[in-house]
Order: structure tokens, then sequence, then C-alpha cells
């Protein structure tokens, strides 16, 4: 096993709470399907939100999965000019059999953009 960094991103429509937690669990749960990752194999999920996003925290949304083990973290991402808004992107450490070549970064709904080279 080896320790692997995942990435994911994923755009709201809105800020609510009930969207924050819809758009966190569908990118945590597609990006742990996609990686063949189950909860046991998570050592720690960093989360950042745009600075427009302020109704709920993404870490309180992913804790509705059970992750209540799981050391998570939320921070504000850098308010660059011109960036796309509404985004909470995702860093996970996984312990995993995945070669690094083999990890599934997951964008979804318009976060595609962040990432084209890995869009699929």
């Amino acid at each position: 096993m080896a320790v692997r960094g995942i990435r994911g991103a994923i755009r709201l429509p809105e800020d609510n709470p009930v969207v924050m937690t819809e758009c966190v669990v569908e990118l945590v749960t597609e990006l742990l399907e996609r990686n063949g990752l189950s909860t046991d194999q998570l050592i720690s999920i960093v989360f950042t939100a745009t600075p427009d996003l302020r109704s709920a925290f993404p870490a309180a949304a992913a804790r509705t999965l059970n992750l209540g083990d799981v050391p998570l973290l939320c921070a504000v991402e850098i308010d660059v000019w011109g960036a796309l808004d509404r985004v909470v992107r995702v860093l996970v450490h996984a312990d995993t059999s995945l070669a690094r070549a083999d990890v599934t970064h997951v964008y979804l709904r318009g976060a595609e953009v962040l990432r084209q080279d890995l869009a699929q």
C-alpha cells in the first residue's frame, strides 16, 4: 500500500446548506467509487471553498458519509480575481495499492474546467 493524494472539485449552483451537503456527498462518493476506495482507507481529507461559499462547512457535509474517525479540515481557497466561483475542492489522502498514474481525480458540475487535462 502507498499513500496517494486524490484531487477533485465540484461547482455548486448556489450557496445554501442543503446544496453544500448534496454536492460534497456527490463529490466524495464519486471519488471513492472511481478509485475503488473504502472509508477505512482514508487517512485525511482537506476541503477548500471559494470565498463566496459561506452557508456551511464542506467537512460537516462530508460527515454525513460516516467519516467520523477521518480527520477533515476546511480552508478558504485563495481569492484569485476572475477564478471560478462557488467551488469546493478536495484533497483526499488514502492508503491504496493504485499506482499514482492510475488514480482518478474527479471534477464535477462545471469544475471540469479547472483541470481539463484530467477530464474524462
